[in-house]
């Protein structure tokens, strides 16, 4: 038994322990892309019935809320972020019937949901948009609209500035009808809002309460930084990316088309519908996370400022933007430590590995470092954000040209697609050795075709494995209920290039020590810079095939962590009067 010290590090987050933390504070969120996670008809597409009829895999795996990809009505162009009826259901999903059948059976288990609101665009078959293209009163303005610049020698309208499309090509598209240019910033069938029309954010704020009034907890507000733009319309400047083509987003910069100040008050507009309604029921917190890909020092806007609250959290995307395949433990660290070191004590962290538009953390990182950096997003403080199939290990699908049907992959083309193309990643959830993987019963095949390792990667397999990706997971998610990982203090070093370390204390509690080595070669780990650890440390939990076992005492001074392996280690706290959640891990 010994007592562990907190420990004083030059970036160490020390959570405030006061104040009882809210329902999400500690949460793990665990994004369903609708399409691809179960099949209840047999046409190839994920359904809303399919999700409910696995909501208890969301269940066993110890999780408690569940955010789903876009799931309104939508021609598809964009698979769901182009929406043509805010408030009803896409008809391949099912029926607003169903919904409530799902949010009913998540309110039985204890799941809370959350949806996608893609406010920054809707679908070109939007009523509000042939309304607008039309010129209907009352509707004018609810997108960008825009004259021509002039006219080229043959009498075609030339777009009023150099903007590109995330999508690729000018983020500017002619209607002959109307005689001007819409403002996509994404496909050319995603025209984008107009939030300087004050009836178009009344429209937003009451769909929100639409689907609040339906049940959900809360919101993953999309593509947020691209809410507003300059009104001038100035050209943006070059980036001098060398890959980056002409007609790519990447070949410029885009100061005047993201993170204005404007989009960041929309943000606060819509925590306070959020809050207000709250406060109108049950007092039971809706949260708002957003999405921004942006400078790190723009991402911590969104949460707020000195007298306005904004998101609950922005999302971190430092794990996948700054990282790679090649990156060193002190690569991790410094990352790890430049979050927290940017985001204030009063906000609640958060950590991404994977998303839907992003390859798969296997396939990014080297599938043998999976079980390792699972390992990482659960012992790191605050929210952390599991994308579907990652808790199993789920790794990228060859998605041939003909195969692709993801936009971006299509715009850039045979030759660049597999640059672009989002398709490897959101491939049928893998959950048995069935046809199609058990994700359907459709005999002309799936949407995406289902990843040729399906027969040996699957949750049946790894529920029967006497120890698995899955099974880890499990138990990390009840590692996460100790009161030292949802309080206590953290400390990061790299003991080398290869082995990645930290600590998690809190006084009068129980100790954990995290330890990876990201190389292919064995490492002799000694843990000698923790002064306040004690010599003798537990192994509690491991990564898959490890080469020390569960229950095993190691010395600080020095043992050997085999290629690719994690370990967390505890140390047993004298003041600490409780059973640790850990006890119950190997019963």
């Amino acid at each position: 038994m010994f007592f562990i010290k907190c420990l004083v590090v030059a970036v160490t987050l020390c959570s405030v322990t006061i104040d009882a933390k809210d329902w999400w504070e500690n949460e793990v969120f665990y994004q369903i892309y609708p399409r691809s996670f179960m099949d209840s008809d047999g046409d190839g597409v994920g359904d809303l019935q399919g999700i409910k009829s696995k909501l208890q895999h969301i269940k066993d795996a110890g999780l408690n809320c569940t955010w789903l990809s876009p799931i309104f009505s939508s021609p598809m162009v964009d698979f769901g972020y182009d929406i043509s009826d805010f408030r009803n259901i896409h008809h391949e999903f099912g029926t607003i019937k169903d919904f409530e059948e799902l949010s009913a059976e998540a309110k039985r288990l204890g799941i809370k949901l959350i949806l996608d609101f893609v406010p920054n665009h809707s679908s070109d078959k939007h009523e509000w948009f042939q309304l607008s293209a039309n010129r209907t009163k009352g509707y004018e303005d609810y997108y960008v609209w825009v004259d021509a610049k002039g006219f080229d020698k043959d009498g075609k309208p030339i777009p009023p500035n150099n903007w590109n499309s995330n999508f690729g090509g000018s983020a500017w598209e002619w209607v002959e009808s109307r005689k001007q240019f819409y403002l996509h910033q994404f496909a050319i069938q995603q025209p984008d809002l107009n939030y300087r029309n004050p009836k178009l954010v009344q429209e937003m704020k009451d769909i929100i309460v639409y689907w609040l009034d339906k049940g959900v907890a809360g919101f993953r507000i999309d593509a947020v930084p691209f809410l507003f733009e300059v009104e001038d319309l100035r050209d943006e400047p070059r980036s001098y990316d060398p890959k980056a083509l002409p007609n790519e987003y990447a070949y410029l910069l885009h100061p005047y088309t993201n993170n204005l100040a404007e989009t960041y008050d929309m943000v606060y507009q819509w925590r306070a519908v959020l809050d207000n309604y709250t406060k109108s029921t049950d007092n039971v917190t809706r949260i708002m996370m957003t999405e921004a890909y942006a400078d790190i020092k723009q991402q911590v806007l969104y949460y707020g400022n000195d007298t306005t609250p904004g998101a609950h959290f922005t999302f971190n995307f430092l794990l996948i933007t700054d990282l790679n395949t090649n990156s060193t433990a002190h690569d991790f660290m410094f990352t790890i430590n430049k979050w927290l070191s940017y985001l204030p004590l009063e906000y609640t962290s958060n950590w991404v590995l994977g998303n839907h538009d992003n390859h798969r953390v296997g396939s990014r990182y080297g599938a043998q470092r999976i079980d390792g950096l699972n390992m990482l997003l659960m012992v790191l403080p605050g929210v952390g954000v599991t994308y579907y199939g990652d808790e199993i290990g789920m790794l990228d699908t060859f998605i041939s040209w003909e195969q692709t049907v993801d936009p971006i992959g299509l715009n850039a083309g045979p030759d660049r697609y597999q640059l672009f193309t989002r398709d490897p990643e959101r491939t049928p959830f893998q959950w048995d050795d069935s046809v199609n993987t058990g994700f359907s019963t459709s005999k002309n095949g799936t949407w995406l075709p289902v990843n040729e390792n399906y027969k040996d990667l699957n949750l049946k397999n790894q529920k029967a494995a006497s120890f698995s990706h899955f099974q880890l997971y499990q138990k990390l998610m009840v590692l996460r209920q100790e009161k030292t990982i949802r309080d206590g203090d953290l400390n990061v070093k790299a003991l080398s290039d290869n082995v990645l370390t930290l600590t998690r204390t809190l006084t009068g509690h129980d100790s954990f020590v995290y330890v990876f080595n990201l190389g292919g070669e064995k490492e002799n780990v000694n843990l000698e810079p923790y002064t306040e650890l004690p010599s003798k440390l537990k192994v509690e939990l491991t990564s898959v095939n490890a080469s020390v076992s569960f229950g095993t005492t190691v010395s600080k001074s020095g043992f050997t962590v085999g290629p690719y392996e994690a370990y967390i280690l505890s140390a047993q706290s004298l003041l600490s009067s409780s059973t640790s959640y850990l006890d119950t891990l190997f019963e």
